[in-house]
Formats: structure tokens, C-alpha cells, sequence
């Protein structure tokens, strides 16, 4: 009976229809038990006792025949022993039954760790003591003893051997599987079934033998060429783990089965161009062009990117299905590529199909020792069941090289497997010996219908090995000279299968001479023509999507836009924005906040930084543009500016009052995003390069919090035009100001964006009014052209009074790039130049102090691309100023001092810095010292106490 607390209850479920049906078909020990098994046991022993004594009784009132009494009696003795000995029989088996069921689960659970995976046969490290048939009382069953368990198996009744027999096959072959973790019961038991009732095989016909063959013939000898005739470059080879072609095919051949029209696929270079050429259906002339040294320009000397990380669209037919296939760019930093990914995905997903999850997959291919080793992994990881971020669920493939670099297992990861990670968000993993190409396919099949019937992540793990090092120039026998040893003396996967199909009649040496000749043959006719006339090719990368825009010059980019707001879109949003639906109950003391403020603008026509913002927003949704904001306070805001998600303190029912603005082709998103910042605004980067009409915007806490997606940063959004000829309007909003909040949230690392800047490949600001920042916003999707835009973002100026801006600057204005206030050009002696929230500081010292009559001051609104011409034009606007100053509070090493000086004394100005002094770090943590710091650089841009 102990072994009922751990019995399946879809064993009990099975055994109690077949109870119901007909009691007879189970053993007596399950019939007393469902009966009762207590009360069953307790009558059947009664009911012997019973007749016992009513025979002696009887054979005492006869008194004529002891003998015969005597001998009745012993019968019954017998019979009631006979009866004892029978169910206790029948409670044996009950419990042998249950022990199978734990056999079952055992092997389901803890197969996997003794399955042959490694195709370099190495002996595993790990066992599995719970598959052995005495830890649960098993080793002396009797052999032809059938169990009723063995209908979860998908068999008949069954012996033990013939079960024991059918789990190894399923879980302990070629292919072990890891899904018991799954907590949804109903994708778990599918999982098994699918698994169980085909022995986690698949009868390829021979067609699809010879498929798969041919897609490893192009995966070997496509490597082997180039390794033949570019001896010595650079490729990342795919050679050992060349069952990821025929994996890719059959996946894509399942995906468009189950209704995908697109697929989005990310991967690290490993194995890249072979997958260009083989799944993607990257021309050999535009391949061998690369090799040549020739590579793909958009016009500019400089740019491009080595092959390994370009990436490539094409559109292909599948079983008669078109399928549109992207493969993202990525630079070496491997798993970055993989929040792009995502955001590519749902974007497309988002405006292109409804939101149909299952017509565009993202399909990631990791290596084993990134995808373990990196962080960014767990951040995406973690975005697959958030409503703002999950895609449906992501096929992810590893080519588990079994080394990264010349790092080894146990010095890369604390767990068995690199693929860990999945147990953390549910997904089934599937482990893979690379040298069964039938069991890769096999697992990759399954997978794929996994993901489309659940919209969950599923990973296949691909055991191979890497023939050559890190890359074809790497010495692997240095740190691995045993692993390389076996390597050297094994098949690859095409030789395996060769011999496995010529072994089985389905394809002689004659057919798989053939179907190799071909291919070597279309590469060298290939490879004639570009060796004959090598060239450089264009990239046409304003189509689809991006069609009708267009890629600026520099100098183009500082054209003054005007693209004001209409006066009824302006009133309409404003209204719109101060009301919420009838019965709905915002916290008092916010409706208070909004009366007030709706009062306000009413009376004096100016509104602050939050509903300028919103005015931007609301407008472009007006005319038929959405708007894309995350962050990890974005809704209410950091600083419980923005409320764009009104709750009913109540009923706790939410309202965004911005939705109500949306027009047929246009929505509003608003999301607190995960606390991430390298994947999300990773996300945010893939989203804005797929919808150049949303205003895709990623805000921080605070701007230094962006240190954390530095690499975002460098690898994509400031260089992803120059490198791959994608194009991105992604906003960057990053709180920036000298408040005394200490080091950590005082800068968002201006200086570092100004660094990237040059060939016109971003826009960096700080504006200082709520006007220039909704211009600034709308501009950023009206224009005809895309760039990615940084912005300091204010903090404190969010309440100053005097940081507002009238109504009629959003309907007449237009976004300045330089702003010139204060003394009139004859009069000033004094020009201080600054930009963003120290101004504030500066127009008050000055009118505390006399100083607003003598002194000019030029906000610099836009930093890059900086308005030269507007700059230049200074000298000759204020002849009679003799003092010439950059004014700001970050440390005299950060901030806009050491690019505003170089830009500005090539065009004759010759500035003085008043600021802080250079720092290793950003600011101070004592509230007195930054006050007095703050003190000292207002005063110096001054003259005061020089």
C-alpha cells in the first residue's frame, strides 16, 4: 500500500474504466480495492470463518459422523488458506505494478543520462541508478508475468524485459529527452505519446533518405571546398555537426505544414555560411565574392562586416509552400543577437499577422558554451510568456561542439547541460547524438510540432564536435589532444549515413557519387565566374517595409522638419487625456493631480514635459502611426510623470486613455518591462527593424542603467547601417542630470554616445522643453528617413514650473537644433554655450545676479548631428562678446566638453570649460559636496571667483 502515494493517476483513471466495465478483466487485488480493499480483504476472511463453523455446527447436531465432520472441516481450512494465499498473490502483483509505474516515470525522468549521445563514443561521466530493476523490487519478477502498466507505454500487456526493452529504445538510444519538468500536464503527456507509441522512431520513406543524404552532401563537401580553395581564411566551419542542414530542412518543412509564412532565425558564426548557402539559398557567386574580398557596400568607403556575420533574406518553396526566411546579422558576441530576434519577430507578428503567433517562428542557434555562458540568454529566455515580449515560443538548436574555445564542459558550466536554462520557462529538451542524422531529424520533427501546437520554447541539442579549432587556423591538439585524436579517426555524419543507406539497399556508391559530383561540380562553374570577374555588388535595402524611405546624408539630417501638430488633433488629445470612462475611480489624490493640471492648461495654455510627451504620442496615433514604449517603470513612469495606465483604485480595472486615440492602422503599447536591460532594449532594437511606422521608444530607470546593454549599444543600434545596411529608429530615453543622487544615477554616459557618433549614423539630444521634445519625437517617424536617437531625459525639470511650453509651439514650431535666448546680439559680452537641464541652473544664477543683460546663452538641442553652419554663424552674431564658455555638470573627461571643444575651435570659437574637474567617477555621493560643486561651475561660467 505504500506505493499508492506514488502511483500515476492516469493509471489509476485507466484502471478504473476498465473496473467499471467489467470487474472481472483486473485482478482480485485491484477489485478489492476499488470495491474497498480493507472491507474486500476483511469479508473474503470472514466469509471462510463463517463457513467453517456452520459445517462443524452442522456435523455436531448430526452427532452420526464425526469422521465426515473432521474432514469438512479441514476442507474448509483449506479453502480459507487457499483463499488468504490467493489475494495476498493478487496484492503482489498489485504491488509489482505499481512498481513499474515507477520504473516508467524513472526512465522518462533519468533515461537521458544514460543515452548514447557523444558521437565520439566517449564513456558518460553521469548514471542513472534509479533505471536499475532493483531499487524498486523488480529483479526477480516472474519473466512472463504481464503487466496491465504497459498501456502507457502504448502496448498490450506486456513482461517486464519487453517494457525495459521498449524504454531504452525510446529514451536511452541515440536520443534522450528531458520533459518531466513540464508543469502544463496535458503538453507533457502528448510529449510521451508521441514518444512511447513510436518507440521515438520514424519510418522514412526512401525519398526522404535520400533528402536528407543529399542535404549532408551539401552541408560536407560545401565546407571541403572552401577549405580547398581558400586555404587558411576564416569560415567557422560547420564540419562535425553537419546534421544541422538536414535539421534546419525538416524543421521548415514543419513549421510551414503548421501554418508559418515567415521564419526569423539568429545564430553566432559557427557554421553560418554553410546555412546561408544551404538553407537560405544564398547565391555561390555572392559566397565566393566575399572569399575574393569583395564585399557588399551601400556606397560608402569603411563599412560592411565580415561574411561570417552578415546575414540574408530569401524567399523559398517548401513541400509547395512559400516560406520567407530571414537570418539575422550578428556581430561576435554570439547570444546577443537573440533578443533581436524576438523583437523582429514579434513586430512582424504585431502589424503583418494579427498577431498570429504561428505564422512567422524565430528559430535561435546557440553553441553550447554561449548559450550557458551568457546572460542575455536567460533575459530573452524569460520573455517567452510576458504578454508585451513572447513570440509564440522559439525553436532553439545547439550545435554542441563539446568545447567553447578551448574551455571544456566542466570549466563552463556547474550543470550537465548547457541547455539547462530551458527547465526554467518549460521547455522540452531534446538531447541528440549529431552522428544519427535520422534521430536529429527525428527530434527536430517533434520539436517543431511541439512549439506550434503549444506556442512554447523547445530546445534540440545536438551532440557533435568541431573538426577543426575555435577556427581553421586554431591548433585544437594544444588543449584537447585526446578529444582530437578521436576526431581524427571517426566519420563525419554524410560518411555514417552512407553506409547506413547503402547497407539497406536504398542508395549504392553509383547514386551517392552522382549526387556529390553534382554539387562539386555547380561550386567549381560557380567559383570560374567570379575568379574570372570579381566585383563589389550593391545592397538594395529600402524595400518592403522600408520602401519610400531613404538613407540621409549628414548634412541632410539637420534640415529643420516641420511637421507641427494640427489644432484639433492638439485639443483632442488633450481632452482625451484628462478624462477616463464612467464609473471608472482613478486614486483621488491622482485625480486631483489631473484636475489641477487640466485647469492649468486651460487657463494659461502651457503644458509640462508629461503632457507634451503625450501630446507627441497622441498625435501620431491621430495620423495613423503606433507607438511602441517599454521600460521598467514606463507606464506610470520613473519619476510618476507619465500615468499613461490609469488603475481604478477600486476595482484595480485599468484604463490607458491614449488607446482610445487609436485609428485603424495605428496602437498604443505602453509596457513595464522585465527588469533588463541588455534584452529588452535588444528587443526594442529587432521591433523598430521591422516597423520603421511605429515609434518604437526603450526608456531606463535611470540613464546609467543603459551601461548594462552597452553592447546592444556599440554592436547593433550605432553601427547596424554601416556593418549590414539595416536601418533603425529605435529611441533611447535615458534620465540624465546632475541632482545629487550619487554616482550611479546622476549620468547616462553622454559622452560615450558622442563617441560612437560620425557618418551621420544616429541622433544624440538633450532638449530642454517640453515643445522641442515632442517635435524631436514626431519627427523621428514622420521624416522620410530612419535614424536611431538618443535622449537625455530630464528628472527634476519634469516639475520645474518654468520647464514648460504654450500650446502654440506644438502647432507652429518645429524641432531647433540649437536654441539662442538671453541678451540681444549687441549688448551680450558674454556667450555661454551648454545644453539640457544646466541651463535651468544658469538663466536663474543670471537673473539672481544681474547677468541676464550681458549674457547670451546658446542651448545646444541637438549634439550630433551638431548644426555646424548655425554654430559658425555665432561670431559674427555676437561681436561684441569677448567671453566665450561651455558650460555643464558632468566631469570635465565625460560629458559633450571634449567633442563641443574639438567641433567648435575648428570653426574659430575658442570656449572655456567651466564644469567639474576630470573624475574617475561619475559624481559625487555627499548631497553638501554636489551642491557646493554645483555652486562653483554656475559661478565659473560666469567669471565669478576666476
Amino acid at each position: 500500500m505504500s506505493y499508492l502515494s506514488q502511483i500515476s493517476p492516469d493509471y489509476l483513471e485507466y484502471l478504473r474504466d476498465l473496473y467499471e466495465r467489467d470487474p472481472q478483466s483486473l485482478p482480485a487485488s485491484w477489485r478489492f480495492f476499488f470495491d474497498g480493499m480493507e472491507l474486500g480483504l476483511g469479508e473474503a476472511a470472514s466469509s471462510a470463518d463463517t463457513q467453517v463453523e456452520s459445517k462443524n455446527g452442522a456435523n455436531g447436531h448430526a452427532g452420526t459422523n464425526g469422521h465426515a465432520g473432521a474432514q469438512a472441516l479441514n476442507g474448509q481450512a483449506q479453502t480459507h488458506a487457499a483463499t488468504r494465499q490467493a489475494v495476498n498473490e493478487e496484492a503482489s502483483i498489485m504491488a509489482h505494478e505499481l512498481r513499474v509505474l515507477q520504473l516508467i516515470d524513472a526512465y522518462r525522468l533519468r533515461g537521458h543520462l544514460v543515452a548514447d549521445l557523444d558521437p565520439l563514443k566517449r564513456p558518460r561521466t553521469t548514471g542513472a541508478p534509479s533505471l536499475e530493476l532493483s531499487r524498486y523490487g523488480l529483479e526477480r519478477v516472474d519473466q512472463g508475468q504481464r503487466f496491465q502498466a504497459a498501456h502507457f507505454l502504448g502496448l498490450p500487456p506486456s513482461t517486464l524485459a519487453q517494457m525495459v526493452d521498449h524504454l531504452k529504445r525510446v529514451y536511452c538510444n541515440t536520443t534522450g529527452v528531458e520533459f518531466m519538468h513540464l508543469s502544463d500536464f496535458e503538453s507533457r503527456s502528448w510529449l510521451a505519446e508521441q514518444l512511447e507509441k513510436s518507440q521515438n522512431q520514424v519510418k522514412f520513406t526512401a525519398d526522404e533518405q535520400k533528402q536528407i543524404f543529399q542535404h549532408l552532401v551539401q552541408a560536407d563537401y560545401f565546407e571541403a571546398f572552401l577549405h580547398k580553395n581558400y586555404t587558411g581564411q576564416k569560415r567557422f566551419s560547420l564540419e562535425g555537426g553537419e546534421s544541422l542542414i538536414p535539421a534546419m530542412q525538416r524543421s521548415l518543412r514543419v513549421l510551414a505544414a503548421h501554418g508559418a509564412k515567415e521564419i526569423v532565425i539568429g545564430m553566432a558564426h559557427r557554421g553560418r555560411l554553410n546555412v546561408l548557402c544551404n538553407v537560405l539559398g544564398k547565391s555561390l557567386d555572392a559566397i565566393f565574392t566575399e572569399f575574393e574580398g569583395y564585399y557588399p557596400t551601400n556606397g560608402r568607403s569603411g563599412g560592411g562586416d565580415v561574411k561570417y556575420h552578415l546575414g540574408h533574406s530569401s524567399d523559398v518553396t517548401v513541400d509547395g509552400m512559400p516560406l520567407h526566411l530571414t537570418l539575422a546579422f550578428n556581430p561576435s558576441h554570439l547570444e546577443a543577437v537573440n533578443p533581436v530576434v524576438e523583437g523582429i519577430t514579434r513586430a512582424k507578428q504585431d502589424r503583418k499577422y494579427g498577431s498570429d503567433r504561428n505564422s512567422i517562428v524565430p528559430i535561435l542557434i546557440h553553441g553550447d558554451a554561449a548559450l550557458i555562458g551568457q546572460g542575455v540568454v536567460a533575459e530573452t529566455l524569460n520573455f517567452s510568456n510576458i504578454p508585451g515580449y513572447c513570440t509564440g515560443g522559439t525553436v532553439h538548436i545547439v550545435i554542441n561542439n563539446q568545447v567553447g574555445f578551448t574551455t571544456g564542459p566542466d570549466e563552463a558550466r556547474s550543470g550537465l547541460y548547457s541547455t539547462d536554462w530551458g527547465k526554467a520557462i518549460d521547455a522540452p529538451i531534446f538531447h541528440v547524438n549529431g552522428n544519427d542524422p535520422e534521430a536529429v531529424v527525428r527530434a527536430i520533427d517533434l520539436a517543431s510540432r511541439f512549439r506550434m501546437k503549444y506556442n512554447r520554447d523547445v530546445f534540440v541539442d545536438i551532440y557533435c564536435y568541431r573538426k577543426y579549432g575555435h577556427n581553421e587556423g586554431d591548433e585544437p591538439r594544444f588543449t584537447q589532444p585526446a578529444m582530437y585524436e578521436k576526431i581524427g579517426g571517426i566519420k563525419n555524419a554524410r560518411q555514417v549515413y552512407q553506409d547506413q543507406l547503402a547497407a539497406t539497399g536504398i542508395l549504392d556508391e553509383a547514386g551517392a557519387q552522382k549526387v556529390t559530383q553534382t554539387f562539386l561540380s555547380q561550386m567549381d562553374e560557380r567559383l570560374q565566374v567570379v575568379r574570372k570577374a570579381p566585383k563589389s555588388f550593391a545592397v538594395d535595402y529600402l524595400r518592403g517595409a522600408w520602401s519610400g524611405l531613404t538613407a540621409p546624408t549628414e548634412e541632410q539630417m539637420l534640415d529643420q522638419f516641420k511637421a507641427p501638430i494640427s489644432k484639433d488633433h492638439l485639443e483632442k488629445v488633450l481632452t482625451t487625456i484628462h478624462k477616463w470612462p464612467e464609473g471608472f475611480q482613478p486614486l483621488p489624490k491622482l485625480a486631483k493631480m489631473f484636475e489641477t493640471r487640466w485647469q492649468n492648461i486651460q487657463r494659461d495654455r502651457k503644458v509640462d514635459w508629461a503632457v507634451g510627451e503625450q501630446l507627441a504620442f497622441g498625435s501620431l496615433l491621430l495620423e495613423g502611426y503606433s507607438v511602441r514604449l517599454s521600460g521598467q517603470d514606463a507606464q506610470r513612469g520613473t519619476f510618476s510623470h507619465r500615468h499613461a495606465k490609469l488603475t481604478d483604485h477600486v476595482t484595480e480595472k485599468t484604463h490607458f486613455p491614449l488607446r482610445t486615440l487609436e485609428q485603424k492602422d495605428s496602437y498604443f503599447v505602453v509596457l513595464n518591462s522585465p527588469l533588463s536591460e541588455f534584452g529588452v532594449m535588444g528587443f526594442d532594437f529587432g521591433y523598430s527593424l521591422a516597423e520603421p511606422k511605429t515609434l518604437v521608444l526603450w526608456e531606463a530607470q535611470f540613464g546609467d542603467f543603459a551601461n548594462g546593454a552597452q553592447v546592444m549599444i556599440d554592436q547593433f543600434i550605432s553601427s547596424s547601417e554601416m556593418k549590414w545596411h539595416r536601418l533603425s529608429g529605435l529611441v533611447l530615453l535615458l534620465p540624465h542630470g546632475y541632482e545629487g543622487q550619487g554616482p550611479e544615477h546622476s549620468s547616462a554616459r553622454l559622452e560615450r554616445f558622442l563617441q560612437l557618433c560620425a557618418e551621420g549614423n544616429m541622433q544624440v539630444a538633450y532638449p530642454t522643453t517640453p515643445a522641442q521634445y515632442a517635435h524631436l519625437l514626431r519627427r523621428q517617424v514622420v521624416r522620410n528617413f530612419r535614424k536611431p536617437l538618443v535622449v537625455m531625459s530630464p528628472k527634476s525639470p519634469l516639475r520645474m514650473p518654468e520647464v514648460v511650453s504654450h500650446v502654440d509651439e506644438f502647432t507652429n514650431g518645429h524641432f531647433q537644433n540649437l536654441m539662442i535666448t538671453g541678451a540681444e546680439p549687441d549688448r551680450a559680452t558674454r556667450v555661454i554655450l551648454c545644453t539640457g537641464k544646466v541651463y535651468w541652473d544658469l538663466v536663474k544664477y543670471a537673473r539672481e545676479r544681474g547677468f541676464e543683460h550681458e549674457t547670451a546663452f546658446v542651448r545646444v538641442e541637438q549634439l550630433y548631428p551638431l548644426d555646424r553652419p548655425q554654430l559658425a554663424d555665432l561670431k559674427a552674431r555676437f561681436k561684441r562678446a569677448h567671453d566665450w564658455v561651455w558650460a555643464q555638470e558632468e566631469p570635465q573627461n565625460m560629458g559633450a566638453w571634449t567633442y563641443i571643444f574639438t567641433s567648435t575651435y575648428e570653426l574659430g570659437l575658442n570656449l572655456r570649460y567651466a564644469g567639474r574637474r576630470p573624475s574617475s567617477s561619475v559624481a559625487t555621493g555627499s548631497l553638501k559636496t554636489h551642491a557646493k560643486e554645483q555652486d562653483s561651475l554656475i559661478q565659473a561660467a560666469f567669471g565669478v571667483n576666476l
